[in-house]
């Protein structure tokens, strides 16, 4: 099931659900929006190696935006820091958005529970398209879990402190010296 906006609104209270920094009227009938923070990260090779680490560039965003162009990968982050404590974690763009032909996220709109961190976006466009900073550029909602979990503890991005690249070249790492 999904938490109302009301059930977000208490469950934050109960310590369950964190968002900070927390807007009351960015809460929605079943889900809360998040803002998109100031700055961006774009890959510098051509080609992803998916065993590899890679170099970014780093892209403030000022109050009078910045285009994205289509063809490219942007990675941004929520302004807000997020936890949950027994419920999992969903982040979509939202339809106005949408309606611009700005996807907020690849593939990665699905959180574990007990995930604390900003949420790194996976942004791009079908169109050139002028972002701002602090936009409410997504929505986080939350689904109940039913029966008994293991708690997302220890992630490689767990705790962020800001935005992330893909670190999947860690886990082929591990996979190779297994």
């Amino acid at each position: 099931m999904i938490l109302s906006g009301l059930e977000i609104l208490r469950q934050r209270g109960l310590g369950n659900i964190g968002i900070d920094p927390f807007d009351p009227a960015l809460i929605n009938p079943n889900s809360c929006n998040l803002r998109l923070n100031d700055r961006l990260l774009t890959y510098k090779d051509d080609i992803l190696d998916m065993k590899k680490e890679h170099a970014v560039e780093s892209i403030e965003i000022p109050p009078s935006g910045v285009v994205l162009e289509p063809g490219r990968l942007y990675l941004g982050r929520t302004l807000e820091y997020t936890w949950t404590n027994g419920f999992v974690p969903m982040l979509e763009g939202r339809s106005s958005l949408g309606r611009l032909g700005l996807y907020i996220h690849v593939t990665a709109g699905f959180g574990d529970v007990g995930f604390r961190g900003y949420w790194t976006l996976e942004m791009h466009c079908v169109h050139p398209i002028r972002i701002y900073p602090f936009v409410q550029i997504c929505q986080i909602y939350y689904h109940t879990i039913q029966g008994e979990y293991s708690t997302y503890a220890n992630g490689k991005y767990q705790e962020n402190t800001d935005i992330q690249p893909s670190m999947m070249y860690k886990e082929l790492m591990d996979a190779k010296h297994s």
